[in-house]
């Protein structure tokens, strides 16, 4: 039996990380890279995640040097397969007792879209970008996530292609919307069996009745947005839409008439009093298929940033006979609750992404390209997984609820940036390897601060009903 090549560990927690996949590798230089990759990735972001970047070289001529080659190897030519890769993060996220699911959490669906120049890297063109918030040259991904008020992370990322990229444009059979990205993710989570109580999205989902329709078909719940200006038909005179619906429904602090007060709490322990308004109207009501609940901190001037128009299919109450659609039932704080956790996703986790590096790469091919994201993936785990380790004298963190009250010992990072990103006193260093530079001694301590930077905008821990 012919052993295998040692590597090169990997710094504290990481190399306990990286063995986890160890299996998935069949090349001593590939288990080689994913280390060096991953490390590159969690060194704090003093420079671009690029290949040069992580590894350590010097821009433009250092991508000439080994260490860069390899890694451009690694993510380009090499044979390794990222779709085990990517199961096996999901094995670990399944193992660990801080990330496991549950059915009370959700499926969030989200999209990001990065600016990209030229128009050789695959599925690049004009399309809208959310990270510029405008029309722009780029690429997009859809990606589905698991949350609740504990803990998120990424399941699965399928980049969007133009239809220019086709032959037939929009009426070739290989192109797919972002809309059917969406309905064949939330399809895989189910063969997957991920538990999960809804899916949950912003209106660009929310106002798509064929995706509705399909999710009502894999028979699941969902809790997505719609815009206010959501409406159906009505008779002259009267509201049309979940904003005139809104607005004409009287409210007052002392009366609140059919307005809901729903408490939320929220991690750090503050509280805040929204106000729900379940309607009766046009294709909506608790006794029909889909229910719309209008949410808001205020229902008097219903403000832009606080206030969601939301539909569910959620019965108001547990139906375990039935025989399409949810079973389990959601009162309007519970539908507040669930909406409440995709608000967390949207404050921090494309922040987290890009600091990881996201739009990053440096190649062109798309097979190259879903690997950088996945291995990201990866980086991202290993955030949420070295938190639920067992304390030892060298590189405990502990559970990340408990880690943000205990102090840790400061790193030193330059740079205006790094000074605010490493904020928290969520922080330790963990051992470094053997004849490792001091820099690497940091991967696990700036992976801890980006854990500790994700939850400060946790979102709330419950939403109650109030008298």
């Amino acid at each position: 039996m012919t052993l295998r090549r040692e590597v090169t560990p990997a710094p504290g927690l990481l190399e306990a990380f990286a063995q986890e996949f160890d299996a998935v590798f069949t090349k001593w230089n590939q288990r080689e890279g994913f280390r060096r990759y991953l490390e590159g990735l969690l060194l704090p972001a003093e420079r671009n995640k690029t290949l040069t970047g992580l590894a350590n070289t010097a821009p433009g001529t250092g991508a000439q040097e080994a260490r860069a080659q390899s890694l451009q190897w690694f993510l380009s030519e090499s044979n390794w397969d990222e779709v085990a890769v990517d199961e096996r993060r999901r094995a670990v996220l399944r193992q660990a007792r801080n990330t496991a699911p549950n059915a009370e959490g959700v499926l969030v669906i989200d999209e990001t879209g990065d600016v990209k120049a030229g128009t050789h890297t695959a599925h690049v063109g004009r399309q809208y970008l959310g990270s510029v918030g405008k029309i722009d040259n780029g690429v997009v991904s859809v990606s589905s996530l698991w949350a609740n008020e504990r803990v998120y992370y990424p399941l699965e990322v399928v980049p969007y292609t133009p239809a220019a990229w086709f032959a037939r444009g929009p009426s070739d059979p290989a192109f797919r919307t972002k809309l059917t990205i969406a309905a064949a993710l939330v399809k895989q989570a189910v063969a997957w069996h991920w538990p999960f109580k809804a899916v949950v999205a912003d209106s660009f989902y929310g106002e798509d009745a064929t995706l509705r329709a399909s999710l009502q078909q894999l028979e699941v719940g969902y809790v997505l947005a719609l815009k206010p200006s959501h409406s159906w038909w009505h008779a002259q005179n009267e509201p049309g839409s979940l904003d005139e619906v809104a607005r004409a429904t009287p409210w007052r602090a002392t009366r609140p008439g059919a307005w809901q007060a729903v408490e939320r709490v929220f991690r750090d322990g503050h509280r805040e009093r929204w106000w729900a308004l379940e309607v009766t109207v046009g294709p909506y009501s608790p006794q029909r298929r889909e229910r719309a609940v209008v949410v808001t901190t205020d229902p008097q001037t219903l403000p832009e940033l606080s206030t969601w128009y939301l539909v569910t299919n959620l019965p108001v109450r547990n139906k375990p006979s039935a025989t399409r659609g949810p079973r389990r039932g959601a009162s309007v704080a519970e539908v507040v609750r669930l909406y409440g956790l995709r608000a967390w996703v949207e404050q921090s986790y494309k922040q987290v992404k890009t600091t990881l590096g996201w739009a990053q790469y440096q190649v062109r091919n798309s097979r190259a390209i879903q690997r950088h994201w996945i291995l990201i993936y990866c980086a991202f785990t290993f955030c949420w997984w070295q938190a639920a380790q067992p304390p030892s004298s060298e590189s405990w963190v502990g559970d990340p609820a408990l880690a943000l009250a205990s102090p840790r010992s400061p790193v030193q990072v330059t740079g205006e940036k790094k000074s605010r990103l490493h904020s928290s006193p969520a922080r330790t260093v963990v051992a470094q390897r053997a004849q490792a530079s001091a820099q690497l001694a940091g991967t696990g301590d700036y992976a801890q601060a980006l854990l500790a930077r994700l939850l400060t905008s946790a979102p709330a821990t419950c939403a109650t009903r109030t008298a």
